[in-house]
C-alpha cells in the first residue's frame, strides 16, 4: 500500500497485525493508575467506538492490556506503517492546499527525530499530545485528504469530530485541547480524562501541529541568555549558565549558550536522551563524575572556552558540588518539565531513573514526597548561589511554582531572608526569584510587540528555506535603519540568529526558521515571501508562531507574569487572540487549557497560515498578523506597561484604523497618602 493509499484508507477495515514498541526509541512513562473499574470499563467502550463491532472481542482484550500495561489505550496496532515525517506539500493527497500543509504539520510533529514520544503520539514536555491514539490520527488525516476549502474540520482533543460546512474565508481546522471545566482542572483530572480518551494536554505547539523542533526554543534560550548577560551586565564569555533537562525541547538549552557565547551545564538524568542529544551535536560534551565536572568547569572558565556540557546526573547534584567548590554561576535556571512534577516531568534526586519510574507508575504518593523534598534541597542551593551573585531566574517551566508548594524557602521576608509561603504575612508576594518572562521577554520584547514568529517551506527544500533566510535578513536590515532605540538592538539580534541558525543546523524536521519580529517585521517579512511565491522564487510558505507570545498566552507565572494590574489571572487575551484570528484569515486555529507551566495555569492559543503567493494570501496575512500582535500590545498597555503605550500609540499613528483605549496613569501619592 502506497503512503497516498494509506492516508485515504483512515481507519483500516481489516486489523492490521499487533505490533512491538521499538525499545530503541523513547517512550512516555507508565501512567499512574486513576480510573476505578467501572471507568476502566469506560475508556474501552470509548476506545471501541472508533471501531466496526466485528473487531470488538479482539481489540477489548488488547486496549484492555494497553490500559493496565502503560496507563493509557495508545492503539499501538494502528500506527502507520509509512515513516511519518514532513514531506513536500505535493506528496500528500487532497483536495485543499491548506488541508495539505496541516497535513504536512502533523506529521512533523510526530517525527521520530522531532517528537519525544513518538509512539504515544506526544512531541514534548512528557505529555504534550498531537492525538491522544492511532485511530485518531488515521481519521484527522483522512478527512483532511478528502476536505475542500468549503468545509472545516473540528479538532476536540485529538478527536476529529468531523468535517462541517464552511466557507473559503474560515479556517480549515479549529482545535481545542483541555478546555474542561474550571472547577476539573487540576492535574489529576487531567490524568482521568485523558486515561478516559475524552481529553488530552495539547501543550501549546504540540497539540496545534506547530512544533519546528528544538530550533524553536533555541532561539528563545538565545535571546533570553544574551538579554540576561546584558542584564547582569556581564559579557557571555568564560560566563557560566547552569540548568538542567535534555529530554522534549530541552535539548535547546546548550546549543543556546553555544550560539550566545558562554559555558553551559546541563543536567539530565535519562542517558538515552542525553546519548541522543550528544549525537545530535546539540551538546559538545558528557560528563558523568561530578568531580570531573567541577575540573572541566574551572578548567573551561580560566580559557573562556564556549562550551556546553552535558551532566549524567542529577541537577542538584550540581549545585550543591558548585557551591562546595565555590564555583561561581552567573546565570542560573532550570527547564525539566514542572508542568508535569508527578509524572515524569521531574525526577528527584536520591533516586535511579529506574526506581523513579517504578514509583512514579506504582507508589505515587511515595514519588510525590521524593519530588518535594528535591525541590526543597535544589532551592537551598540555588539560595546559597544567588547570595554569592547568581542570577536566578524561572524559565516558564513552574520551577518557583511548584518548589513553592512543595515548601521550598522560594520566597523574601521584610528582611531579605529565604523563607517559606506559610512564612510570609502577604499572601500575594512574589517568589524571590523573577520568571524570565517577567524580568527579560516581558519588558524588552512581548512589550514592544516582539515574539516568536516562524515559517516552514512547504517544498521541503533547503534551498527555498535559504532563500527566505536571506528576504527575512533583507527586510531586517531596512527595519533596523527606520528603528527608534528601544528596538533596535532587537533587529540585529535576529540578523546575527540567522546567520547562527545556518552555521549551527537548526533544522530538524521541516525547513523551518524562527525569529522575533513584531507587528511590521511579521507582516513585511509575510509580504516578502508572499511575492517571492507568486514570482515562482520558492514554493509555497506556512507562517506560524509558538503560543509565547505577546497576544497568545495568558498565564500570571510566565507570559503575563510582568502585568501588574491583577488581570495576570484572566484569559480575555487568549480567548479574544484566536477568535479574532479565525475570522481574519488564519488556515487553522487552536485554543489550549495547559502549556508550559501545567494544566490549569495557562490558556494559549496559536494559530497557522499557508501563504500561496496570491492576492487572497496578502489580504489574510495583513490583516491577521497586524491583529495577532496588536491585541496583545493592547492589553499589555492598559496594564499602564510602558514599553507597550508608546508601541501602541505609533501603531494608531501608523493605522488609521486603530483605535485603542489608553490608560491615565495616576499619581502614586494620591493612592499611597
Amino acid at each position: 500500500m502506497t503512503f497516498k493509499e494509506e492516508i485515504l484508507e483512515g481507519i483500516p477495515n481489516k486489523l492490521p497485525q499487533p505490533t512491538t514498541l521499538d525499545e530503541t526509541i523513547n517512550h512516555a512513562p507508565k501512567r499512574k493508575k486513576i480510573l476505578s473499574p467501572e471507568e476502566e470499563q469506560l475508556a474501552l467502550r470509548n476506545a471501541l467506538r472508533y471501531f466496526e463491532p466485528q473487531h470488538h472481542a479482539e481489540l477489548a482484550k488488547e486496549f484492555k492490556n494497553e490500559l493496565k500495561t502503560y496507563g493509557r489505550i495508545y492503539m499501538y496496532r494502528f500506527k502507520p506503517v509509512h515513516k511519518i515525517y514532513a514531506r513536500p506539500i505535493d506528496d500528500y493527497p487532497g483536495k485543499s492546499i491548506q488541508a495539505k500543509a496541516i497535513m504536512l504539520m502533523i506529521q512533523n510533529n510526530l517525527d521520530h527525530a522531532v517528537a519525544q514520544h513518538p509512539d504515544e503520539l506526544i512531541t514534548y514536555g512528557g505529555n504534550g499530545g498531537v492525538f491522544q491514539n492511532w485511530a485518531q490520527y488515521r481519521l484527522t488525516m483522512k478527512y483532511l485528504a478528502e476536505m475542500t476549502d468549503e468545509q472545516t474540520l473540528a479538532m476536540y482533543s485529538g478527536h476529529p469530530m468531523g468535517l462541517f460546512p464552511s466557507s473559503e474565508q474560515a479556517p480549515r481546522v479549529v482545535v481545542t485541547n483541555g478546555m474542561v471545566i474550571p472547577n476539573y482542572s487540576k492535574p489529576d483530572d487531567w490524568e482521568k480524562f485523558n486515561a478516559l480518551g475524552v481529553s488530552q494536554y495539547g501543550q501549546m505547539t504540540a497539540g496545534s501541529y506547530m512544533y519546528i523542533g528544538p530550533q524553536g526554543i533555541v532561539h528563545g534560550t538565545t535571546i533570553t541568555v544574551l538579554n540576561a548577560f546584558r542584564k547582569i551586565k556581564k559579557s557571555p564569555k568564560g560566563g557560566l549558565f547552569v540548568t538542567a533537562g535534555l529530554g522534549g525541547m530541552s535539548g535547546a538549552q546548550p546549543k543556546a549558550g553555544n550560539i550566545a557565547g558562554c559555558i553551559t551545564v546541563c543536567a539530565e538524568v535519562n542517558p538515552k536522551a542525553t546519548k541522543v542529544r550528544h549525537e545530535q551535536a546539540w551538546v559538545d560534551e558528557v560528563i558523568s563524575d561530578i568531580n570531573q565536572l567541577v575540573e572541566r568547569v574551572k578548567k573551561a572558565k580560566e580559557q573562556k572556552e564556549v562550551v556546553s556540557i552535558a551532566y549524567d546526573g542529577n541537577i542538584v547534584e550540581v549545585w550543591e558540588a558548585f557551591d562546595e567548590a565555590n564555583l561561581h554561576i552567573d546565570l542560573g535556571s532550570d527547564q525539566t518539565s514542572l508542568h508535569n512534577p508527578w509524572a515524569g516531568g521531574y525526577y528527584p534526586v536520591g533516586l535511579t531513573y529506574e526506581e523513579a519510574n517504578e514509583l512514579m507508575a506504582n507508589k505515587p504518593e511515595k514519588f510525590k514526597s521524593y519530588v518535594r523534598k528535591s525541590l526543597i534541597r535544589q532551592t537551598k542551593a540555588i539560595n546559597k548561589h544567588t547570595e554569592k551573585g547568581t542570577y536566578f531566574f524561572d524559565y516558564g517551566n513552574a520551577f518557583l511554582l511548584e518548589a513553592s508548594r512543595a515548601g521550598a524557602k522560594i520566597y523574601r521576608n521584610d528582611k531579605g531572608e529565604f523563607v517559606t509561603k506559610s512564612e510570609i504575612k502577604n499572601p500575594n508576594s512574589a517568589f524571590a526569584y523573577p520568571s524570565y518572562v517577567q524580568d527579560i521577554m516581558g519588558p524588552m520584547c512581548f512589550d514592544y510587540g516582539f515574539g516568536p514568529f516562524r515559517w516552514v517551506c512547504a517544498s521541503g527544500k533547503p534551498e527555498d528555506l535559504a532563500k527566505t533566510d536571506q528576504i527575512a535578513t533583507e527586510v531586517l536590515k531596512q527595519l533596523k535603519e527606520e528603528a527608534t532605540p528601544d528596538i533596535e538592538q532587537q533587529m540585529q539580534d535576529n540578523i546575527t540568529w540567522i546567520k547562527g541558525a545556518q552555521e549551527n543546523k537548526l533544522v530538524v524536521g521541516s525547513q523551518a526558521r524562527i525569529l522575533y519580529a513584531d507587528t511590521q517585521g511579521r507582516m513585511k517579512i509575510a509580504e516578502a515571501f508572499n511575492e517571492a511565491i507568486a514570482n515562482g522564487e520558492i514554493g509555497p510558505v506556512i507562517l506560524g508562531r509558538d503560543h509565547h507570545d505577546v497576544s497568545g498566552t495568558d498565564s500570571p507565572y510566565r507570559e503575563t507574569s510582568n502585568i501588574y494590574d491583577g488581570s495576570q489571572f484572566t484569559a480575555d487575551m487568549a480567548i479574544q487572540n484566536v477568535i479574532g484570528d479565525s475570522f481574519r484569515g488564519a488556515t487553522w486555529v487552536s485554543i489550549h487549557n495547559g502549556g508550559g507551566v501545567g494544566w490549569g495555569e495557562v490558556i494559549n492559543g496559536g494559530f497557522g497560515m499557508i501563504l500561496e503567493g496570491n492576492e487572497s494570501s496578502r489580504h489574510k496575512l495583513k490583516s491577521m498578523l497586524h491583529w495577532d500582535v496588536t491585541n496583545g500590545i493592547s492589553r499589555r498597555s492598559w496594564a499602564r506597561n510602558k514599553g507597550a503605550i508608546d508601541t501602541i500609540k505609533r501603531a494608531m499613528k501608523s493605522e488609521p484604523r486603530l483605535k485603542v483605549t489608553l490608560p491615565n496613569l495616576v499619581d502614586d501619592n494620591l493612592i499611597n497618602s
